[in-house]
């Protein structure tokens, strides 16, 4: 009788989903300190209001957070808990290319943490936003791509539709990410899949998955082209694009993980064993070359990062196989120096740890605005309660909530069910195809309105309040900070909503 061979249970694999396990643990446990971003409430707005489209983004992500609505209830730790998982599997995909490319087990590692500790990803696995799915969706379609190119199996082809159907309804910027899958495909050998059934079928499924927005899009005359045409002329405006190609190197990618990158561009274009798997240096390059001329925002090319680290790690490997012994245990060693310096500098700007009003708080602030647009939110909504619990009783009827903003309509509509408030409207984004109601209201508390906005829409206007927060943090929910409440509109309500629609 032969004895069993026993099988140990550290194997590769298991050991990339301890460390995502550990990932996704690390922001269970620090995705609490503040409060719902500005984005996050109207995610979850949305997903109390499901539908097949919305005027910012594709219908998934509400979807995905209307699940953990149903299954956990409102909280911070809950609302981001998919988010959490998300950044966790990119961290394993990541760990798989460089096993599909040929890494061993701690290039395999190293590819998954020098992937996760990425400013970007850091952040997008702490707040439930569309564009943490995005980076989920692309990275799957960039393993599944290198999967179908290692083993020659069309059949791949009906997985990467499903995923890049899954990313049109997510985010639209998919399309680009596809645009580099195209040109990759027709500048490669692996052109010769145009002739495959499988890669049509994959088309066919994508497109199958998308149909129900894009049936939502004719039906409201692709108003979402109208929304994103005015978001991106309002951010090259403002020179939220200026800084494309410097966030490059600090916010898409761990800038101490640079040589990783880089050697993983070089290593599909110039080295014989990446000519094989050119089509992903090509997703890169294009994806890059898009968002740079159309002056696109930095972050949209941060999924395209760990499919270059994954070959990266394998120029690190052989390397580290032409040194002697001692050589290689002290370049090992630098290499995981300069991955814990990353990891402590990314993890410290971009977790949300800092206590806040702290040296470290007044830093990250400096840094990026995530963390000061979650402070203030429940103080605003205690101020508006305090003002409408105040209204004379024969026009709390007839009263309504009236926010400039999205954001500021869907915190009251998520959180004012506690203090009796009636529902919030806005002719912001989605807020404006909901409407004004039915009858329309009377009396209106204002919020995110400046005082000349309100004297020319109302014909009576008082300052009922001013939105604090007990830190003092100034953020876009102070500015305008003053509360209004307005009567006798000047304009019919149909005119009005019209003149107050706007995109933010």
């Amino acid at each position: 009788m032969k004895p069993s061979k026993s099988t140990s249970f550290f194997t590769d694999t298991n050991i990339l989903l301890l460390l995502g396990l550990a990932l996704f643990l690390l922001h269970m446990f620090t995705n609490h300190q503040y409060g719902f971003h500005q984005d996050e409430m109207v995610v979850l707005d949305n997903a109390n209001n499901l539908d097949w489209g919305f005027i910012e983004y594709p219908p998934l992500t509400p979807f995905l957070a209307r699940i953990e609505l149903t299954l956990f209830g409102l909280s911070l730790v809950s609302a981001r808990t998919f988010a959490a998982l998300a950044q966790s599997i990119v961290m394993v995909l990541t760990g798989l290319m460089a096993r599909e490319l040929g890494g061993k087990r701690p290039a395999q590692i190293l590819a998954a943490v020098a992937a996760a500790i990425a400013p970007i990803a850091l952040i997008q696995g702490s707040l439930i936003q569309y564009v943490t799915f995005d980076f989920l969706w692309s990275v799957l379609i960039a393993y599944l791509v290198l999967r179908l190119l290692k083993s020659e199996e069309p059949r791949w082809w009906l997985a990467i539709g499903m995923v890049i159907g899954l990313g049109m309804m997510t985010k639209y910027t998919m399309a680009f990410y596809v645009a580099g899958l195209v040109g990759g495909v027709l500048f490669t050998g692996a052109r010769r899949y145009l002739r495959s059934p499988w890669l049509w079928a994959g088309v066919a499924l994508s497109l199958l998955i998308f149909l129900p927005n894009l049936i939502w899009q004719i039906e409201h005359n692709f108003i979402s082209l109208e929304f994103l045409s005015s978001i991106h002329e309002r951010d090259v405006e403002i020179g939220r694009a200026d800084g494309y190609i410097m966030e490059q190197f600090v916010l898409c990618a761990n800038p101490f993980m640079l040589p990783l990158w880089v050697a993983g561009l070089i290593y599909y274009f110039r080295s014989e064993a990446g000519k094989r798997y050119r089509v992903i240096g090509w997703m890169y390059v294009i994806s890059f070359l898009i968002y740079l001329f159309t002056q696109g925002r930095s972050y949209y090319q941060a999924p395209a990062y760990p499919m270059l680290i994954a070959a990266g790690v394998i120029a690190w490997q052989r390397w580290l196989e032409q040194m002697t012994a001692q050589k290689a245990r002290i370049a090992l060693a630098a290499t995981w120096i300069f991955i814990i310096i990353g990891a402590v500098v990314g993890g410290v700007l971009s977790l949300p740890v800092a206590p806040i009003s702290s040296p470290l708080w007044n830093i990250t602030s400096e840094v990026h605005d995530i963390f000061t647009e979650q402070i203030g939110w429940h103080e605003m909504i205690q101020t508006v309660a305090g003002i409408y619990a105040n209204l004379p009783e024969a026009e709390k009827p007839r009263a309504g909530i009236l926010a400039g903003e999205n954001d500021e309509a869907a915190a009251l509509n998520l959180f004012g069910e506690n203090y009796g408030l009636p529902k919030a409207i806005s002719s912001s984004n989605t807020f404006f195809l909901r409407g004004y109601g039915n009858p329309p209201p009377e009396t209106l508390i204002v919020v995110g309105f400046s005082q000349e906005a309100v004297t020319s829409l109302f014909g009576q206007c008082d300052v009922a309040a001013t939105i604090t927060n007990p830190h003092g943090v100034e953020n876009d929910l102070r500015d305008p900070p003053n509360i209004f409440v307005c009567s006798n509109p000047r304009l019919p309500w149909n005119e009005l909503w019209n003149k107050l629609k706007r995109y933010s």
